[in-house]
């Protein structure tokens, strides 16, 4: 098995016009190649075009036959990047900042869930996501596609223990906050999100481990008011990172 730090450095794919654009404006990674095809909306683009020119970053121009042979039932929009790049920390650098602000991942194992929630953790202004090497979807192609290029702005860090690195936070000052539907839960919009927080949050389907859950200096949840007994992991996400985001700029 590969140690911690040895996967920092990734071989990685991205098709589509926007996400590759965000890779090709990238400094932290190295653009291996780039599949286009030929006739493609992605072809016409401006940026394509002084590629061709400069051949700075080898570009393979493909048929259409051939390139949706290569890349069958995917929206590539005629683009398809490959790089390399170290996508992953293991040091969890932590802000100074009095209401920084973390997530963890604890049981999101569905790499759609876990791309939406990097796109969802960026826009809502978080530093940082925490996730484990094990019973969790890791960084990947799907992962990092869904996440439509917020991968390359917020930091991603890979812990080897959950639990252990929820623990040295903790003793950083940081309050751990884990989000689960219980009846001893506070409502999400009654938390005071003012302070340095790290925030858990559990696959609607497992939700806490028992341990994280101990760990947690708080529970909050959100009360579902229709048949369902949870929403999706990632619309949860979305609900508790925007109402803390409300929260610090309201003060």
């Amino acid at each position: 098995m590969k140690s911690i730090k040895n996967k920092q450095v990734g071989y990685y794919e991205i098709y589509g016009i926007n996400g590759c654009y965000n890779i090709y404006n990238a400094k932290k990674i190295q653009i291996i190649n780039i599949d286009l095809m030929q006739g493609s909306n992605a072809e016409k683009k401006t940026w394509i075009k002084e590629l061709l020119k400069n051949k700075k970053i080898h570009v393979q121009r493909m048929s259409k036959d051939f390139f949706l042979k290569k890349y069958p039932n995917k929206r590539t929009q005629g683009i398809v990047i490959k790089f390399k790049g170290k996508v992953i920390k293991t040091q969890v650098s932590l802000s100074k900042n009095e209401n920084s602000c973390y997530l963890a991942m604890n049981n999101i194992e569905d790499p759609q869930n876990f791309g939406q929630i990097i796109r969802t953790a960026e826009c809502a202004g978080i530093d940082g996501i925490i996730f484990p090497e094990n019973k969790n979807a890791q960084i990947s192609d799907s992962v990092l596609q869904v996440s439509q290029g917020a991968f390359l702005n917020i930091p991603l860090y890979l812990c080897g223990n959950l639990h252990q690195e929820l623990r040295k936070l903790k003793a950083n000052g940081f309050w751990i906050i884990g989000v689960e539907n219980s009846i001893q839960a506070k409502y999400w919009c009654e938390f005071s999100f003012n302070r340095r927080l790290i925030i858990v949050m559990g696959s609607e389907g497992k939700g806490l481990s028992p341990l994280i859950k101990k760990t947690c200096d708080e529970l909050i949840t959100i009360p579902m008011q229709g048949k369902t007994n949870s929403l999706n992991v990632s619309s949860a996400t979305s609900i508790i990172l925007f109402e803390r985001l409300r929260q610090v700029h309201r003060n």
